[in-house]
């Protein structure tokens, strides 16, 4: 059977598409052309329980025509779990290139709707105060989604695009960390806010003189083999003088940034408007850039109780951050109750072991081959390097198999990942200080390899935005109420 002539067409555009629009049109004319959308209208399949789905579906639809509001809330408050169903399956994002089952997105839409309406509309029995307390419970029973950006000196400009993608679609999360060049890009959103991203997103806007080569002879004394001043400047000029708790203020961000230790006795940290609210943004991202070889070790910096800046931990160096932690997902489930995990992933190192799904990819009979080979190098590369850091002398060259063995042992993928496809000639701009076109370049590249992804982010990560918006708004309607209470009684108090 001859193929269809518009197939080609359609993924023509689909490859060039400029932006979403353009390429969410050239997908559903291809998941038309493909046969896909009779999949989704099709509710039964054995990737997820549909079944639950959808009586809880059918619960809440009933409730709210019933206006039936407590046992609405009932059902929210003790049906909403992550990956209802396994409804988030990977294998059910994979027939089509636009949305999966419809029973899954009209779950996820009528479960935001009937939050919202909760939420904005005054229900008998549920003042404000209650309202708060219910959808700050249910977050932390649903959890959240989390973005994190890996290193990759220049090419990190990539995560720009993945950060426009999320964002113009409503999903970028609240929680954002980033190591190395990604702890400078979490720290420039970190003191953006909302409003501010599309300026965040134009090069022209920013300092992009970072790297200025210093030369062998000062790598060899310790000093790297680039300025750190004029990162130091670059950084300060595009994030400013923020502490974690004033950017978090500003913008309602929680930013996260690793640092590696030099001296010993001391682990990987996890730096944020928890662990070190004080702490300077930009002193942040100076450490966890300070890769080794290429920079000297940074002393962290603070901001004191009068606002000047002073040494955080005189005693203590860090490096960077993708040394032993590139993705802290461990550390931020705990923090910030992180449910699915975005990986943007450019590091040059770790791209090429990589394919469409991550690092935990299905074997086939094409791809067993090239997974064994990968399998045998991270393996046989581990033992050498464990070997080493342990045994040999001089203390140099055992610090870096220490750092060798730390980068192979690391996890490098998330629930999604996100990946650039580098040429050859990509790797030659990782040190140079990236021109606005290339920035262009590379965002646009981040959006492309995003887009494919948004069916699943949304899925994962819509009902914790919701509930996120929803606690934003109570606390906002909670402040005006007390502000009206104060001027009531300040009114009654008067003189008569």
């Amino acid at each position: 059977m001859l193929k269809d002539p518009r197939i080609h067409k359609f993924r023509k555009m689909l490859a060039e598409a400029p932006n979403y629009e353009v390429w969410k049109a050239a997908a559903l004319e291809l998941d038309f052309l493909e046969g896909n959308a009779e999949w989704k209208e099709d509710f039964a399949s054995e990737h997820y329980h549909y079944e639950l789905l959808y009586d809880r579906l059918s619960n809440i639809k009933q409730y709210r025509q019933q206006n039936d509001f407590e046992r609405l809330k009932r059902a929210l408050r003790e049906g909403l779990h992550h990956d209802l169903g396994n409804m988030g399956n990977p294998a059910l994002y994979t027939h089509s290139r636009v949305g999966t089952k419809h029973l899954i997105e009209e779950y996820i839409a009528q479960a935001c709707e009937a939050l919202d309406f909760l939420c904005d509309h005054p229900v008998p029995g549920f003042p404000v105060a209650d309202k708060l307390q219910f959808f700050r419970d249910t977050l932390t029973s649903y959890g959240r989604p989390t973005l994190l950006l890996s290193g990759g000196a220049s090419l990190g400009m990539f995560h720009f695009g993945v950060i426009k993608a999320l964002w113009e679609r409503g999903l970028l999360p609240q929680v954002v960390t980033g190591s190395s060049i990604g702890a400078v890009i979490a720290g420039m959103l970190g003191v953006h806010t909302d409003a501010e991203i599309p300026e965040m997103l134009v090069p022209e806007n920013h300092d992009l003189k970072a790297w200025k080569w210093r030369g062998l002879l000062s790598a060899m004394r310790g000093e790297g083999l680039m300025d750190q001043g004029q990162l130091r400047t670059c950084l300060r000029a595009n994030i400013g003088e923020y502490t974690f708790e004033e950017a978090y203020e500003r913008t309602g961000r929680s930013i996260n940034m690793s640092v590696s230790p030099v001296q010993t006795h001391q682990k990987a940290r996890l730096l944020s408007g928890y662990t070190s609210p004080y702490l300077m943004v930009w002193s942040a991202a100076l450490a966890s850039a300070a890769v080794p070889g290429i920079f000297p070790p940074v002393t962290l910096m603070k901001k004191d109780i009068n606002g000047n800046a002073l040494p955080y931990m005189p005693r203590l160096k860090f490096v960077d951050g993708s040394v032993v932690s590139d993705l802290p997902i461990e550390r931020l489930m705990h923090l910030y109750d992180v449910n699915f995990t975005i990986v943007s992933q450019a590091n040059p190192h770790v791209v090429p072991f990589l394919n469409d799904h991550g690092l935990d990819e299905k074997l086939s009979v094409t791809n067993l081959p090239l997974y064994l080979m990968k399998s045998e190098i991270q393996f046989h590369g581990q033992g050498v390097f464990d070997y080493l850091r342990k045994r040999v002398r001089p203390e140099l060259l055992r610090q870096i198999s220490g750092q060798m063995y730390t980068i192979m042992a690391q996890r490098y993928s998330g629930d999604v990942t996100i990946a650039p496809s580098y040429r050859f000639k990509d790797y030659r701009r990782m040190l140079a200080n990236p021109e606005p076109a290339f920035v262009r370049e590379m965002i646009l590249a981040g959006e492309r390899a995003t887009w494919p992804k948004i069916s699943m982010i949304r899925s994962h990560a819509r009902i914790s935005k919701t509930l996120e918006r929803c606690v934003r708004r109570l606390k906002q309607q909670n402040r005006r109420s007390a502000a009206d209470l104060r001027l009531i009684n300040s009114a009654d108090s008067g003189p008569s």
